[in-house]
This record gives structure tokens, C-alpha cells and sequence, in this order.
């Protein structure tokens, strides 16, 4: 696919590249920055899972207070009970967040697991009763979800400690090892015209 330029061509996919390939130092360092990251956030994963609960508390919180300013802004409006009523349940919410980190951590893990695996069982029945081109891909997707919950949900609770921060750390590690393969991918690149 290509787009059309006046009386150049460029292709789609090369769109960028250049200032890419300026920038593909930094795009190096933040790769490497996040393998790091990664790779420290496995090592704590109980740590990063309780600081992963309290941040997403006090996102709750800043968005629930927001919202009920918000309703105070416009008191005549026809949803401004239903708006307020929102802003508390978030601030309530997200206070019990912070407050019981472990807690929410405990009873996030689950819904995951639960959610791996009823979500992995449909994927495996879709691939099987559908059958069209690359349906292997999807059969494998519901079979390692299915795997992924097996394995959390007999620990559970214990589980509930770790597997958050766990996710965020392999998360980190495959976003920084792409952009170091980017990055070197820039540098490898012919110089385009």
C-alpha cells in the first residue's frame, strides 16, 4: 500500500522512518530503560502489585472527586444525582483502594483467572466449531489463556500477591526488548532518498 504524494510515491509502512531513525538512540536507552524496569519489577512483584493497587486508588479517587465537582458545576442538569452519586461511589472506591491494597489485589487476581479461563475456553470452542484460515493462532491464544488461569487460580489467594506485578514486569521487558529491536532495526535500515 502506498500513498500518493504529487509525483512521488512513498510507501505506507516507511511513513516516519527518518525521524525514527534520529531518535533511535533514545528509543535504545527507553528499551533498555524497560528491560530494567522489567526485570526489577519481577523481582518485587509484590511490591509492584500494591503500588499498581494504590496508584489505580488514587486514579479513583482524582476521578471521582473530579466527577463530583463536576455535578456541583451543573446542579439544574437532569443527571446531576446521578452524576454525584457516581463521584462519591469513585472516591469511596478508590479510598478502600489505598486503604486495602492486598485486599484489591486479592479479588482483582481472581476476576483475571476466572476471566483467563472462561475467556480461553470460548476461544478454543470458537477456533474448533469455526473453522477458517490461521484458526490455529486462536486455539492457541484460548489454550494459553486457559493455561495462564489453571496456574493462578489453585494458588489463589497467595497468587494475588504476585501475579499483577508479575504482568506489569513481562509487560515491561517485552515493550523494552521491542524497541531495542526497533531501535537496531533503524540503525540497519538503507538510507531512504
Amino acid at each position: 500500500m502506498s500513498l500518493v504524494n504529487s509525483d512521488t510515491s512513498i510507501e505506507l509502512h516507511q511513513v516516519g522512518i527518518g525521524d525514527l531513525r534520529k531518535r533511535s538512540g533514545w528509543i535504545l536507552g527507553l528499551g533498555v530503560l524497560l528491560v530494567v524496569l522489567g526485570t526489577l519489577a519481577l523481582a518485587t512483584s509484590i511490591f509492584w502489585t500494591l503500588v499498581t493497587m494504590i496508584f489505580i486508588g488514587w486514579l479513583m479517587i482524582f476521578g471521582g472527586i473530579m466527577q463530583t465537582l463536576h455535578a456541583f458545576t451543573f446542579k439544574a442538569w437532569a443527571g446531576f444525582f446521578l452524576d454525584l452519586l457516581m463521584g462519591i461511589f469513585y472516591t469511596i472506591v478508590g479510598l478502600m483502594v489505598v486503604a486495602h491494597p492486598g485486599a484489591t489485589a486479592l479479588a482483582l487476581t481472581l476476576m483475571i483467572a476466572m476471566l483467563l479461563i472462561i475467556g480461553g475456553i470460548f476461544r478454543v470452542a470458537a477456533a474448533i466449531a469455526m473453522r477458517f484460515p490461521n484458526t490455529i493462532w486462536m486455539l492457541i491464544h484460548g489454550a494459553i489463556n486457559v493455561a495462564l488461569g489453571v496456574i493462578i487460580l489453585p494458588d489463589w489467594p497467595v497468587s494475588g500477591l504476585w501475579v499483577i506485578g508479575t504482568f506489569i514486569g513481562i509487560d515491561m521487558l517485552f515493550n523494552g526488548w521491542s524497541l531495542i529491536m526497533l531501535s537496531l532495526t533503524l540503525k540497519n535500515l538503507p538510507k531512504s532518498e
